[in-house]
């Protein structure tokens, strides 16, 4: 254990923290090896309530455990067999018909070098994955875009930006599900909505979801 509380884990994994009585966040490389490691804990029926996949950990929530030297270790078995770097497995796909009107279309396609056509050509032929959830209800960091398209967030954030607001921020797109501040630059908007309560599935894009921005 190192000094900050973590177990040293082998593979891709590069630690195990205790967060509470009941949860444990493993620490790895990226979103990527994330939720290819939460749905390899999923497939492994790894005992936790929730497997929670983030930017660069997976939280196991409702882990019962009395010593957690020993949950950590355990985790360190469970993902014994995981290989770093191999895909997650297909996702669903949603499709979201988007308006291509955004206040910053113009600047993104200056800066990926072409026209507002190409960009929205640009963006709709990539095919998208979750890598997680966070910011808002709802709210998923889409995974795609190559760092050759990344763009940096906005210098001042905007107040408000609109609800169904189709964004970028760095090399991740994100759809805003409803009306917050924000500094992500906006290509359009889509009436999809994105965390309904009531759905038995409340986020519409929950992790290892593929979706594809379609012209509306």
């Amino acid at each position: 254990m190192d000094a900050a509380g973590r177990g040293t884990v082998s593979g891709g994994l590069a630690g195990v923290v205790e967060v509470g009585p009941a949860a444990l966040l493993v620490e790895v490389a990226d979103a990527t090896a994330a939720l290819d490691l939460a749905a390899h804990l999923r497939a492994v029926r790894v005992p936790a309530v929730e497997v929670v996949p983030g930017a660069c950990t997976v939280l196991l929530d409702g882990v019962a455990r009395d010593d957690a030297a020993a949950a950590r270790a355990a985790v360190a078995a469970w993902a014994a067999a995981w290989v770093p770097g191999t895909a997650p497995p297909d996702g669903e796909v949603v499709e979201l018909p988007t308006v291509y009107d955004g206040p910053d279309l113009d600047d993104v396609a200056a800066r990926w070098g072409t026209d507002r056509d190409g960009a929205v050509e640009r963006h709709t032929a990539t095919v998208f994955v979750s890598a997680f959830c966070g910011f808002a209800p709802g709210f998923a960091y889409l995974a795609g875009l190559g760092d050759d398209l990344a763009v940096p967030r906005l210098a001042t954030p905007r107040t408000a930006v609109p609800p169904g607001s189709v964004g970028l921020a760095g090399a991740w797109c994100g759809v805003y599900p409803t009306r917050s501040p924000g500094g992500w630059r906006l290509l359009g908007r889509t009436d999809a909505l994105l965390w309904d309560p009531s759905r038995d599935r409340p986020a519409l894009l929950a992790p290892g979801t593929r979706v594809r921005f379609v012209p509306a």
